[in-house]
């Protein structure tokens, strides 16, 4: 491996349209000239991976072994450093880094340290995501490590948003599907949140930051950026 030329592994399928997004918005964030500008990506999209909503609520097997399996493949294969362009998933992080040497980068630390650089000074970060997402504590324990508070969804406002994410999967990415998330974005905005986080890869698939007053952090943007700094640069891989 040259320095600066790193091969990326991609656990992907969750959802599939997501997993190409990402991708999209890696090649959209290269500098290149030609083909051969481009960065390596190595990536197992496998929409196979049990639902993460449903393990959560304890009613179908864990996505962990096979996300595991996933990245040791992409490590054997030569992978340098592995990303996973889905929040939910990341409740089983540990699953992955036991089982390989490699680094794994975390779209949910990355998407946290990117609204605290854009957003106000100790303004409260609002979390737009999924059921299993907010179960599993991930942006509550990274916003409160960074000494911020967290503007979280209610109940009754997770399963709305579940439910428009679902169509998003199924294919419906109109207006009234952008315009439902949009509403609950701003409940958020309505109980103090200075700035959003689109904690669910779904949802830049019909969102944009010219849709809000408040600064708008896509975590699929955060994490294509990350990934292209990684791959082309000699910053030091993050340690496990």
């Amino acid at each position: 491996m040259d320095t600066g030329d790193r091969l990326v592994g991609v656990i992907g399928g969750m959802g599939p349209d997501a997993t190409i997004d990402f991708m999209s918005r890696v090649l959209a964030r290269t500098p290149a000239d030609k083909d051969q500008d481009h960065i390596r990506m190595l990536v197992e999209h496998n929409p196979r991976i049990p639902s993460r909503q449903l393990a959560m609520r304890g009613e179908g097997e864990s996505p962990g072994p096979v996300l595991a399996e996933m990245a040791v493949r992409l490590e054997a294969a030569g992978a340098d450093f592995i990303v996973m362009p889905c929040n939910a998933a990341h409740a089983w992080q540990d699953d992955i880094v036991a089982a390989i040497n490699i680094p794994f980068v975390s779209i949910i630390d990355a998407s946290v340290s990117k609204a605290l650089q854009v957003g106000p000074d100790n303004g409260a970060v609002g979390v737009l995501t999924t059921p299993a997402c907010f179960a599993a504590g991930l942006y509550q324990e990274s916003i409160s490590n960074a000494h911020r508070e967290a503007v979280l969804q209610t109940n009754a406002e997770l399963a709305e948003a579940i439910a428009l994410i679902d169509r998003i999967k199924a294919g419906d990415k109109s207006e009234p599907v952008a315009a439902g998330l949009c509403e609950l974005a701003g409940q958020l905005v309505s109980r103090g949140a200075t700035t959003l986080i689109a904690a669910c890869t779904e949802l830049p698939l019909v969102l944009k930051s010219s849709m809000f007053e408040v600064p708008f952090v896509s975590s699929t943007d955060v994490l294509a950026e990350k990934t292209v700094a990684l791959a082309m640069s000699d910053q030091v891989l993050p340690s496990q």
